[in-house]
């Protein structure tokens, strides 16, 4: 059944608030403005360009054509002000949109023993370790090759130690603690804890970013084991999480990001025989990562990637 009728303009800037507010008079759920964006640098957030499409939904009823015809009444004197393009008016079938956007979600094996779980579902393989992330929350839902390769890299770190382990009694709290720099949805501390790790912090910058690690780490049953706290690199340094070092660091982020947490002290978290794991870098970016990690002491121990998506693998380069 078809249950709203969509009415589109594409627009300038300048025009784009006026449609908006007509659009709005006549749509009882809001307007929806889209524009498209431009980045020019690793860490642009986007430029807007070009024109802007506004769009409304009209609720399908009885009173469909007298609202479309008022609405139309409205533009068309909106118009005699500036000119504007013709609506585009499109039905649109009701639907549970919320069930349509989960269905893209599914679960994402990683390697040999990890695989990424939508909250809402059951895990397909109970031979693995099942880590559910809402991707409604969208810091780090499994779905993007830096997170994938992160989560490669945790496995076999984790891996080879547990082999060691069974001949080194000593070694069994090696990489038991771990730092999580731009922890985002906390996908990587809970995979590490649940891989292992005793403890982990997590910090990032933005307090919603918290709020989905800290609702994560509850659906995953390790909120005992996962601090979190606002702030990055300089805030853990002076000791303001009660944690300044771990023998396991990690930073997915961008690669210009992760070279100024270089200058802010990044390699002073990891302890002595510790790792540091960084991703977010494209492959041309490789090399100046590493110049960041060598010019404060550390060295590559290990390298992975995914289509143009390189993660690394530091350790201190004097031990």
């Amino acid at each position: 059944m078809t249950n709203w009728l969509e009415v589109s303009l594409t627009v300038n800037g300048e025009l784009a608030e006026a449609v908006a507010e007509v659009l709005a008079r006549f749509a009882p759920d809001g307007v929806v403005t889209e524009r498209d964006v431009k980045f020019t640098h690793a860490e642009d957030e986007g430029t807007p360009v070009m024109d802007v499409s506004v769009r409304a939904y009209l609720p399908a009823d009885d009173k469909l054509e007298e609202t479309r015809q008022k609405l139309e009444e409205s533009l068309y004197y909106l118009g005699m002000i500036q000119p504007l393009p013709a609506s585009v008016f499109k039905p649109i079938a009701d639907q549970n949109w919320m069930e349509a956007w989960k269905q893209h979600y599914q679960p994402i094996p990683i390697r040999k023993r990890l695989i990424i779980i939508p909250a809402w579902l059951e895990s397909p393989d109970s031979t693995r370790i099942a880590i559910k992330i809402d991707p409604g929350m969208a810091f780090g839902t499994g779905t993007h090759p830096t997170t994938q390769l992160c989560l490669e890299l945790l496995e076999t770190l984790f891996e080879s130690h547990s082999s060691l382990i069974t001949h080194h009694s000593s070694l069994v709290t090696h990489h038991s603690s771990l730092i999580d720099i731009g922890c985002g949805s906390g996908i990587l501390s809970i995979a590490a804890l649940k891989l292992g790790a005793a403890s982990a912090l997590g910090v990032d910058i933005d307090e919603a970013a918290l709020k989905a690690s800290r609702e994560n780490a509850a659906a995953n049953g390790v909120s005992e084991n996962l601090s979190l706290g606002l702030g990055s690199v300089a805030e853990v340094l002076a000791g303001r999480f009660g944690v300044r070092q771990a023998s396991l660091v990690l930073a997915n982020i961008l690669a210009p990001v992760i070279i100024r947490l270089f200058e802010a002290g990044l390699a002073g978290l990891v302890a002595e025989g510790g790792t540091l794991i960084l991703s977010g870098i494209l492959q041309e970016q490789v090399e100046a990562v590493l110049a960041a990690a060598r010019a404060h002491g550390m060295e590559l121990a290990g390298k992975k990637q995914m289509d143009d998506w390189v993660a690394l693998t530091c350790k201190h380069a004097n031990l």
